[in-house]
């Protein structure tokens, strides 16, 4: 009994140290990528797996390839319960595939976008995966956080929020910093982080111009959908940059793609911008003009198409769609 609780307890010692540099891979994973972990499988050791952080909600397939949703608890949203979805191509069976990210608009989360855009068939086409995100954290209780469709809930943004009690609304951390990291270690042999792009819809549209500026060795190319080009001079943006960032316009300015264009130094990443002259938003709201102008000034390759007849919808994404994926492709290469 002596020798046996001995050796019990060298094996535990061994697999906790062989373990250590495994922790970021899922359960599914760990024997796949870690030899030390082999070899103590294959000498028939039971040993406790460390849990994915990973969760996987639901699945379903379409054009040959699937649409997986997730959730985790996110450092970056305060230890929110944190959801999203990827649709994997067809191709992630056989290798890593570049991703495209889409942020949605005002009201949304990670499910409009996946059931209505109509994405899927040509991103199996072309190999790319989706990532589609959620658009602030939720289940945090913040007092006032559901009182208005265009703060708090469902609005994050994409902006690190510093004033209280909104300082766990970090979209621009959970974006840009945690959620390639997860999807690196916990989905790596599917997807291949480094090849990025991204892209979205109104709120979505400024947070894929924005970070795309701000982070622009990250992205290959951005496009967006009815963005809010200007939000530090429209309504929705003045509500949410005083709400989440204070009185101070120039901290606002780190967040307006005019401004960032203003002063734009980075590669000329590839960039579509969709507006259709139907949008009840358009004038009041949206602005694209302003950012044309900056563009201009700046040499900036930028287009803009105006759609007529369309307007701020998922008729008007979905119809549209494939030219941003196509785009998206061939700046990451394929």
């Amino acid at each position: 009994p002596t020798a046996r609780s001995t050796q019990r307890s060298n094996a535990t010692t061994s697999v906790a140290a062989a373990s250590r540099p495994c922790m970021l891979a899922t359960v599914s994973s760990q024997f796949r990528t870690c030899p030390a972990l082999k070899q103590f499988s294959r000498k028939g050791v039971i040993m406790a797996a460390v849990a994915p952080r990973l969760t996987q909600l639901s699945s379903w397939k379409q054009h040959g390839g699937w649409n997986r949703r997730y959730q985790v608890k996110s450092t970056s949203l305060g230890g929110a319960l944190t959801t999203f979805t990827v649709f994997f191509p067809p191709a992630a069976e056989q290798h890593p595939v570049p991703v495209v990210y889409w942020l949605s608009g005002l009201t949304c989360n990670d499910e409009n976008f996946t059931q209505k855009s109509g994405a899927q068939k040509m991103a199996a086409q072309l190999g790319l995966a989706l990532v589609v995100s959620d658009t602030s954290p939720r289940g945090l209780n913040i007092p006032g956080e559901a009182e208005s469709w265009d703060f708090g809930l469902s609005a994050g943004f994409y902006l690190n929020a510093t004033k209280e009690p909104w300082t766990a609304w970090r979209m621009e951390d959970w974006v840009v910093k945690e959620l390639p990291e997860l999807l690196a270690s916990e989905l790596g042999s599917q997807l291949d982080v480094s090849r990025a792009s991204i892209m979205g819809h109104s709120m979505g549209g400024h947070g894929a111009l924005t970070l795309a500026m701000k982070y622009h060795d990250k992205y290959k190319s951005m496009s967006a959908f009815s963005a809010i080009c200007n939000p530090s001079q429209v309504a929705w943006g003045i509500k949410a940059f005083s709400g989440y960032l204070g009185e101070d316009r120039e901290e606002w300015k780190r967040y307006d793609a005019v401004e960032l264009m203003k002063n734009y130094n980075g590669p000329h990443l590839p960039c579509l911008l969709d507006q259709g002259t139907a949008d009840s938003f358009l004038a009041t709201y949206l602005l694209p003009e302003t950012l044309e102008s900056a563009a201009k000034e700046r040499g900036y390759p930028l287009t803009l198409r105006m759609q007529e007849s369309y307007d701020h919808s998922y008729f008007f994404i979905s119809t549209f769609i494939d030219d941003h994926l196509k785009l998206h492709a061939t700046a990451l290469g394929l």
